[in-house]
């Protein structure tokens, strides 16, 4: 039954101070186009690949893959605090198939999702509860990180599964694409911050309220040294890699002209030194367009892009849909 992807990027940033009026509103024309992408698509359920900030995963158990059959909003910076609407026994299906056909996916019944699985949802559809979801994490932060191949695997194998549903499916994928914020390590954290990756557990209004303000803080440093024609200070206490539009756009040429089989054989340690550790969240949108592309060809739509060092990430969003849909099958002409 017809399926359709909508990537784009996630920032904390959108709903803080820094980034400019004329930002936000470039952003947002962007965002709206996607969102009217949904509109006409008109789906009643929704498939979302996004990952965590470990606000949900921790090194405790850290899966590389994770179906939620229950899933509540963790309400980070401002987005939506409660639970989704999941439907439970159809996720715990994907997840049997998923495995069936030869890719290791942990359940979870009580799965925490942040700003990287909720701010999507609102901006697309107006509510994080408008459509029923069934959240999908991708492991894109916490190393070790498997290989890019079995993001795709992943991404088959869930639409495979959706191919065979009575439903209109939208799958997200919720990352952005070159950039490094300061995110903690486990090979550096230590104190609280290492108790926090490891262990986890529920946040105090002060801990967020000090997480957004640091956030604020090493946004605007880091959109400052970009400006500046001197050596780039170190933000946070560590040297952040600048943004590169050069390899954005070669991994958005690929995605536009389904080129994903050279994405997956890219590897970890090229993809970090130059693009930046959280450039792997590009995982979201592999495993997006290859469920996608499980159906066929595709052709992309709803294209925008732009560095924002205001957001310290590369901003993209593309919308897509089989390359020749029957006209059943909402496609456009």
């Amino acid at each position: 039954m017809p399926l359709a992807v909508c990537c784009v990027s996630h920032s904390p940033l959108l709903e803080l101070p820094g980034p400019t009026p004329e930002l936000r509103a470039e952003i947002g024309v962007a965002l709206d186009r996607a969102a009217e992408f949904v509109r006409d698509f008109g789906p009643d359920l929704i498939v979302t690949f996004s990952p965590d900030h470990y606000n949900g995963f921790f090194y405790r158990t850290m899966p590389p893959f994770c179906v939620g059959t229950a899933a509540t909003g963790v309400g980070d910076y401002g987005t939506h605090a409660g639970p989704l609407d999941v439907p439970g026994e159809l996720a715990t299906e994907l997840a049997e198939s998923v495995l069936a056909d030869g890719v290791d996916v942990a359940l979870s019944t009580a799965m925490e999702v942040d700003h990287g699985t909720v701010q999507p949802l609102q901006r697309l559809l107006g509510s994080a509860t408008a459509v029923p979801v069934v959240p999908i994490f991708v492991n894109a932060v916490a190393v070790p990180l498997g290989p890019l191949r079995r993001t795709a695997a992943l991404g088959a194998a869930v639409g495979k599964f959706l191919s065979g549903l009575d439903r209109r499916v939208l799958i997200i994928g919720s990352g952005g694409l070159s950039h490094d914020p300061p995110v903690p390590t486990l090979a550096t954290a230590t104190g609280p911050i290492r108790e926090r990756i490891v262990h986890g557990g529920t946040m105090t209004t002060e801990q967020r309220a000090a997480r957004t303000a640091a956030v604020v803080t090493a946004a605007r440093e880091f959109a400052a040294a970009q400006e500046s024609t001197a050596a780039p200070e170190p933000v946070g206490g560590a040297a952040l890699r600048p943004l590169n539009p050069q390899w954005d756009n070669a991994f958005l040429d690929l995605v536009d002209s389904g080129g994903l089989a050279e994405v997956t054989g890219w590897d970890n340690a090229e993809v970090t030194a130059v693009a930046g550790a959280s450039a792997h969240e590009i995982r979201t949108w592999v495993a997006a367009f290859a469920a996608l592309a499980h159906q066929g060809p595709y052709r992309t739509t709803a294209r925008y892009y732009r560095a924002a060092p205001a957001l310290i990430a590369g901003f993209a969003v593309r919308a897509a849909l089989p390359a020749d849909p029957h006209p059943s099958d909402g496609g456009h002409p």
